[in-house]
């Protein structure tokens, strides 16, 4: 009989003879036996005490503890020394590397890798990532992201030459700039740019494109990572303002040759305002970096590429 199908007859045969008053040596069996089905999961076999994962195409193997079948209440030592067993094996294995996925309930799992070599590699708000080097000379493992993406958006209203700015209210000095805000995970640089717009002042747009860059290291506001700061170009959809009181104090329609030579702006605001007015007078493909979405070699996705778009060619 399968373990787990002993273990639920065993259950019921339980609660038949004992009642609910059941001995304390009669639920400790039932615990034991619990804890045994997880490792016949866990290894298949007594003799065989190794962790199982998913191989990549670099050579390692990522391991996810939530996955594994291991007891919930696995000790500490129990861990370590079937983490001593199944990195004996993957090193037999010839594995470049191992990534352990440890979820936050079973954290002390992370102490007991810490002996074994693992270190941190990231962590998440449910779990954390350890890896460790197996292959030759010192460690080839990319570090995790270093950067966080802020966006803005220069809403143009071309029939005017107005641009749609705001004062930020958890700001030292009340400057004008472009509304904008984090990009979250997963979210293009034009849906992040069109969504701070309309959260920050309640006026609709659509992504036109790219006009800026601003890279800053050690950024303050980004624990000590790197900061990527970037402008897009937006037309308005709608027109009409009701910004948010609780991130701005003010939000207006400013003429962009004001806002080009106003000193209550932001270097960055100031010199994209100059860039704008010679799209309007020479035209947006002068300044424009479009995006154009291509197919991705590796990976089967697609990706965003933002260049300058060479016109089409004239016909004969």
């Amino acid at each position: 009989m399968a373990t787990g199908g002993f273990l639920s007859r065993f259950l019921q045969l339980g609660r038949g003879r004992f009642g609910k008053g059941a001995p304390r040596a009669a639920l400790l069996t039932v615990r034991v036996l619990s804890r045994a089905a997880s490792r016949s999961q866990l290894h298949g076999t007594e003799r065989s005490r190794v962790l199982t994962g998913k191989e990549d195409r670099f050579g390692g193997v990522t391991v996810d503890l939530s996955e594994t079948g291991l007891a919930q209440d696995v000790s500490e030592s129990e861990f370590s020394e079937i983490l001593r067993e199944s990195v004996a094996r993957w090193k037999a294995e010839r594995r470049a590397a191992v990534w352990l996925r440890v979820p936050i309930a079973l954290s002390r799992c992370a102490a007991a890798a810490s002996c074994h070599g693992f270190t941190f590699h990231h962590a998440k708000h449910d779990h954390a990532v350890l890896s460790l080097w197996l292959g030759d000379g010192r460690s080839r493992l990319p570090a995790f992201a270093t950067h966080q993406v802020g966006v803005a958006g220069a809403v143009v209203d071309e029939s005017t030459g107005k641009v749609l700015v705001v004062q930020d209210r958890n700001k030292t000095k009340n400057a004008w700039k472009f509304p904008g805000g984090l990009s979250d995970p997963g979210e293009n640089i034009g849906a992040t740019a069109v969504r701070e717009v309309l959260e920050e002042t309640g006026v609709r747009s659509e992504f036109r494109s790219l006009l800026s860059i601003r890279q800053q290291h050690q950024h303050p506001n980004a624990f000590g990572m790197s900061d990527m700061y970037i402008i897009c170009r937006l037309s308005p959809l709608t027109y009409d303002i009701h910004f948010c009181t609780q991130e701005c104090v003010r939000c207006e329609w400013l003429d962009l040759a004001e806002l080009a030579q106003t000193h209550s702006t932001t270097p960055i605001t100031s010199r994209v305002a100059r860039l704008l007015l010679r799209g309007l007078e020479s035209g947006f493909g002068h300044i424009d970096l479009g995006m154009e979405e291509l197919p991705a070699v590796y990976s089967g996705t697609v990706y965003q590429l933002y260049y300058r778009q060479l016109p089409p060619p004239l016909r004969p």
